[in-house]
């Protein structure tokens, strides 16, 4: 699955840092559900007085998530000859 980060300056004027964020093909269900968390968590971040410098997208959609969408979403295939 490929990913990416954010970087964004929050109120305080501070750098912060959003990684693993799922890049998804426009008719994946999915999309929309992670459009709406991903607002939700920066604007949360955006608002902290005192924010960490890196944030793990993934660990928040495993906290916010049901574990059956979650396992969907980030599903990875089973390696062949443990490669």
């Amino acid at each position: 699955m490929l990913t990416k980060s954010l970087e964004f300056k929050n109120a305080v004027g501070q750098k912060v840092k959003v990684t693993e964020i799922p890049v998804l093909a426009q008719d994946s269900t999915y999309k929309f559900m992670i459009q709406v968390r991903l607002q939700a968590f920066i604007s949360t971040i955006y608002r902290e007085k005192k924010p960490q410098k890196c944030y793990s997208f993934r660990e928040y959609l495993k906290k916010v998530m049901k574990w059956p969408d979650y396992e969907q979403l980030f599903k990875v295939g089973e390696l062949k000859n443990n490669a």
